[in-house]
């Protein structure tokens, strides 16, 4: 019998990064957070940021650890991705960023 969950589980997805300058005059404050977190809950895929390329990395869809980054104007956001629709998660996560969260 052919479990369908078992050959899902056994799908493996290629980690995706990418990084983006924050240009934005006052960085990753609470606004842009919320906005990043809603925007990355929209995807299935894990997303984490960084903002150095070997980590420390942080869960992309909680408000409170995006926040915590504090990331300042000029910084740059690494991003990795991982899942079913992780190049849209990306191309949507860098869209944002590039965008200045719609702010500027």
């Amino acid at each position: 019998m052919h479990d369908a969950n078992a050959s899902r589980a056994a799908e493996t997805f290629v980690l995706l990064t990418a990084s983006a300058v924050l240009v934005n005059p006052v960085g990753l404050h609470a606004r842009p957070s919320v906005k990043l977190t809603q925007c990355a809950k929209s995807f299935t895929a894990k997303i984490e940021l960084a903002l150095a390329a070997d980590g420390p990395w942080t869960d992309a869809k909680s408000p409170v650890k995006v926040m915590r980054v504090k990331a300042p104007q000029g910084a740059t956001l690494h991003f990795r991705v991982s899942g079913p629709d992780g190049e849209v998660a990306l191309a949507a996560m860098l869209a944002l960023v590039h965008d200045s969260f719609g702010e500027v």
